[in-house]
């Protein structure tokens, strides 16, 4: 990490890890004393204690990075956007894609109650790890004997939630490369599957247990699929926290869970073909670098986030003079490594989380030989942010 970014990184850090922590402890409090009283009532609150910490995030986007998100969609769809609860399914062709989810939810104004299959490490993530454990996110290990469980009753922990969620669902399993592509290739030429060009082969098992599980309460499928115009750097976290903007392109389109088959099968079959559908939509918009100007909506850029940013960090700064005061931490040898330590600490958990989310070292799915007809049911898919 160079000396400039560092510079940049750790104030960021320092006030993201710091306040996060303030969170973290409202979040535990209210977990233990106000959940077993009335699971809806911590669910609101938690929902808000969410949103403040995603903000900040969200803040690092719209405001820092300046990062533009376009959104496609129609009028329809555009209407019922955290009106409703969702199951999202996407590719993931970022290392921020699950940053860009944030953003379009915060829009639409459910970003507390956005929730998302993650996999079982992601929990161990300071602050962002302990707040989506808090938030209800189901936390998976890859191994289909153990999650399928796992999988269905946090599923069904959802049916009462009590305001409207997206869950995110990224049934490919891992992050887009090409080198992935290129394992993806050679396995569909030799089990007769499409060839993709632009998406992974999806990984259906955690998506049929979803629509299996979810269809009497959660009335539609959003299937996003994200592209990064010709012009446009790919957005990295280490891009983010550097201040260096990049554009994402996102179309959405609103499936009706109602209209899905009934069969574990069929169901399958439906994802494999919405991102075949998706392959073709990608080799469009690699045509013609958009996904239609007829279908792009005005999101803005609100200044919530701006504002709960700027009054963490006047808060955080004024106990940070008032503790040096009262404590003379920094007239001493001691209280001089204390803070050094510190910023160490600091600098060491900003790299975690950038090296978390890239998509280089994320671990490929496995994929299971079989015949070529069960191919897309090896494993549940989970979400990445290695």
């Amino acid at each position: 990490m160079s000396k400039l970014a560092a510079a940049v990184i750790v104030p960021l850090g320092f006030l993201f890890f710091i306040s996060g922590l303030f969170i973290n402890l409202f979040q535990a409090i209210f977990f233990v004393l106000v959940r077993p009283i009335s699971k809806s009532t911590y669910r609101r609150i938690n929902r808000v204690l969410a949103e403040l910490l995603w903000l900040e995030l969200v803040w690092i986007v719209d405001w820092w990075a300046g990062v533009k998100i376009q959104l496609y969609t129609d009028s329809e769809t555009f209407k019922f956007m955290g009106k409703e609860h969702a199951l999202v399914i996407s590719n993931h062709k970022s290392d921020i894609d699950w940053l860009v989810g944030w953003v379009l939810a915060q829009r639409s104004g459910c970003l507390g109650s956005t929730l998302a299959v993650m996999k079982k490490s992601s929990k161990l993530l300071p602050v962002i790890g302990w707040s989506m454990c808090f938030s209800e996110y189901l936390f998976l290990e890859r191994s289909w004997a153990k999650d399928e469980s796992t999988l269905k009753l946090g599923l069904q922990r959802l049916r009462d939630y009590p305001l409207p969620f997206w869950l995110a669902l990224f049934v490919e399993g891992t992050r887009f490369t090409q080198a992935k592509l290129l394992a993806a290739q050679e396995y569909a030429a030799s089990s007769g599957l499409p060839v993709p060009r632009n998406v992974l082969i999806p990984r259906t098992k955690g998506f049929v247990t979803a629509v299996s599980h979810m269809r009497s309460f959660v009335p539609a499928i959003y299937d996003v699929t994200v592209a990064i115009p010709k012009s446009s750097p790919a957005p990295t976290m280490l891009r983010l926290f550097k201040g260096q903007s990049s554009v994402v392109h996102v179309h959405l389109k609103r499936h009706l869970m109602k209209d899905l088959p009934e069969t574990d099968e069929a169901i399958a079959q439906w994802c494999k073909d919405v991102f075949v559908a998706k392959d073709e939509l990608l080799d469009k918009h690699k045509e013609e670098d958009t996904f239609g100007a007829q279908q792009l909506r005005d999101i803005g850029r609100p200044v919530k986030s701006l504002l709960v940013v700027v009054s963490w960090a006047f808060l955080l700064a004024f106990g940070a003079v008032k503790f040096f005061q009262w404590s003379s931490l920094l007239s001493s040898w001691k209280g001089l490594t204390v803070s050094a330590v510190a910023l160490v600490v600091v600098m060491l958990l900003m790299q975690i989380l950038i090296r978390f989310s890239q998509s280089e070292r994320s671990t490929p799915a496995k994929v299971a030989p079989g015949k070529p007809k069960d191919r897309g049911d090896s494993s549940v898919s989970v979400q990445k942010k290695q």
